[in-house]
C-alpha cells in the first residue's frame, strides 16, 4: 500500500490551494473528495484581495480571469440613508477583488493541485479515518485505505474528519440570517464593482461574476411562507438601485438558499490530523471572508509544517501552533462578522458610525482593509469615533434616548464578553480525542 506523507479530504478552496503548496515543498500528497468537477456547492463567492493574491500565488488567477472574472476594484456600500463610494487604491491593494462561481473556481484549483503534482483523487467518498492508537495514521476512503503521515480535514461544514475526531465546537453564534442568491445573464453593468446594502430588514451582496453572469444577493429574516424565488424578487425590489442594474437581465439556472447554517470554532488539531477552511471555523457570510480565509490558512499551514513529517511530535506541534494562529487570525472579524449580519434591522447608533466613516477618506481606507482582513474592526470604532456616533444619534432620534444607551451599554458588554472568550480560546488543547 502506497504510503503519502499528507492525505487532503475536500478538494475545493482550502484543500485544492493546501495541496499545490505542500506539493510543491515537495511532499507526496494525496487529495479525495465525494464531488467530481465542475461541480457547485452552496456558497458566497466574492473573493477579497487578499484571497485573490493568493491566487495568483498558486496559479489560478489567470484561469479565472480567462474564464470572465471581473476584477472587482470598486465598492458600494448603502446601509439607510448612508452611502460609501470607494476605489481600491493599487498602492495599497495591489490586486482586486472577484466573484467567481464555485463551479469555475473549485475546477481550477482542482486542475492546480494535479498540475502541482499531487494525486487528485474525485468521485472518492471517505467512509472513515485510520487509527494507531490515539493517532490518525490515514483516511478509509470507498476505493479503499490511503495512508498518510498528516491526514488534513478540508472538507466543509459538513466535515467527516470533524466529525470522525469528535472535534468539538466552541464560540458557537447561531445563524442570524437566509441567504438566497442567484445568477443573472444579459446585465450591461460589468463594471468591477461589488454592492453591500442593507436596508430594512434585508442585507444585500450583488457583483458581476465569470462567464458573463451577474450575481445577486440577499439576506433576510427567517420566513417559512415565501419561497427562496418570492423572497429573491421581493428583497431586490427593495433596493432601486440593484433593481435597475437588474432590469435587463434574465434569471439563469435555480435560486439558491441556505437556511442550515451556524457559526463556529472546531477544536482543529490533533494527533496526526487538524481542519482547515470551514471544516475547522465558519463565520457569517455577510463580510465575503470564507473564501479568502481558507486560501490564507492553506498557506500558513503550508509554511508552519516542518520539513521532515516523520516526527510525529513536530507534525502535532506545528499543527497546534497553526490552530493557534487560526484563532487568534480569526477571532475579531469573527464577531464582526456576526455584528455585520445580525437579523435586527439597523439601529441609529450604527447608522450615525457609518455616517462618520463615510465623512472620514482614511476611515473609508481602513474599512476596506478591514474587509481585507488586513487590521482588526476595533481600528474602525476609536472612543472618538463611537462617542461622536452617540451623540449624532441622540440627537437625530431623541425619541429612541433610552434605546439607544441601552445599546451602547450593550455593545461594552458584548466585546467585554468576547475578550473574555478569547483569552479561554483553547491555545492547541493537549487532551484532543483523536478519533470516535
Amino acid at each position: 500500500m502506497r504510503g503519502f506523507d499528507v492525505v487532503i479530504v475536500g478538494a475545493r478552496c482550502a484543500g485544492s490551494p493546501l495541496a499545490v503548496l505542500l506539493a510543491r515543498r515537495g511532499f507526496r500528497v494525496c487529495v479525495v473528495d465525494k464531488a467530481r468537477f465542475p461541480s457547485d456547492t452552496p456558497s458566497t463567492h466574492v473573493i477579497q484581495p487578499a484571497g485573490v493574491a493568493a491566487l495568483e500565488h498558486i496559479g489560478v488567477l489567470g484561469p479565472a480571469l480567462a474564464a470572465g472574472a471581473v476584477p472587482l476594484d470598486r465598492l458600494t456600500l448603502v446601509n439607510e440613508d448612508v452611502r460609501i463610494d470607494a476605489t481600491l487604491d493599487p498602492t495599497v491593494f495591489p490586486q482586486p477583488g472577484l466573484c467567481v462561481r464555485r463551479v469555475t473556481l473549485d475546477a481550477l484549483l482542482v486542475d492546480a493541485a494535479a498540475t502541482a503534482g499531487a494525486d487528485v483523487r474525485t468521485g472518492v467518498r471517505a467512509t472513515d479515518l485510520i487509527a494507531d492508537g490515539d493517532r490518525i495514521v490515514g483516511v478509509e476512503t470507498d476505493r479503499g485505505p490511503i495512508r498518510a503521515r498528516l491526514v488534513v480535514g478540508a472538507d466543509g461544514r459538513g466535515s467527516a474528519v470533524a466529525t470522525a475526531v469528535d472535534a468539538r465546537e466552541y464560540h458557537v453564534v447561531p445563524g442570524g440570517r437566509v441567504p438566497i442568491w442567484a445568477y443573472f445573464e444579459g446585465v450591461d453593468d460589468r463594471e468591477g464593482r461589488l454592492r453591500l446594502g442593507r436596508l430594512g430588514e434585508h442585507a444585500f451582496l450583488a457583483a458581476p461574476s465569470d462567464s458573463g453572469l451577474y450575481m445577486a444577493g440577499i439576506t433576510t429574516a427567517r420566513r417559512r411562507h415565501l419561497s427562496g424565488d418570492d423572497a429573491l424578487q421581493a428583497g431586490i425590489a427593495g433596493w432601486p438601485e440593484l433593481a435597475d442594474v437588474l432590469a435587463g437581465g434574465r434569471r439563469v439556472g435555480p435560486v439558491r438558499v441556505m437556511t442550515r447554517w451556524h457559526s463556529y470554532f472546531r477544536q482543529s488539531a490533533g494527533p496526526g490530523w487538524v481542519l482547515i477552511g470551514d471544516a475547522g471555523h465558519f463565520k457569517d457570510f455577510t463580510p465575503a471572508q470564507g473564501i479568502a480565509d481558507a486560501l490564507r490558512q492553506a498557506e500558513r499551514l503550508t509554511a508552519d509544517l516542518p520539513d521532515d513529517l516523520a516526527a510525529p511530535a513536530l507534525v502535532d506541534t506545528a499543527t497546534r501552533q497553526w490552530w493557534r494562529w487560526r484563532d487568534t487570525d480569526a477571532h475579531p472579524m469573527y464577531w464582526f462578522a456576526a455584528d455585520m449580519g445580525a437579523p435586527e434591522t439597523s439601529t441609529p447608533l450604527v447608522t450615525s458610525v457609518l455616517r462618520d466613516i463615510a465623512a472620514d477618506r482614511r476611515a473609508i481606507v481602513t474599512l476596506l482593509r478591514v474587509l481585507n482582513h488586513e487590521v482588526s474592526p476595533a481600528r474602525l470604532l476609536p472612543p472618538d469615533r463611537l462617542a461622536r456616533a452617540a451623540m449624532q444619534a441622540l440627537r437625530d432620534r431623541p425619541d429612541r434616548l433610552r434605546a439607544t444607551g441601552s445599546e451602547i451599554v450593550t455593545a461594552l458588554r458584548s466585546e467585554l464578553r468576547r475578550l473574555r472568550a478569547r483569552r479561554e480560546t483553547p491555545p492547541g488543547a493537549s487532551s484532543v480525542p483523536a478519533h470516535r
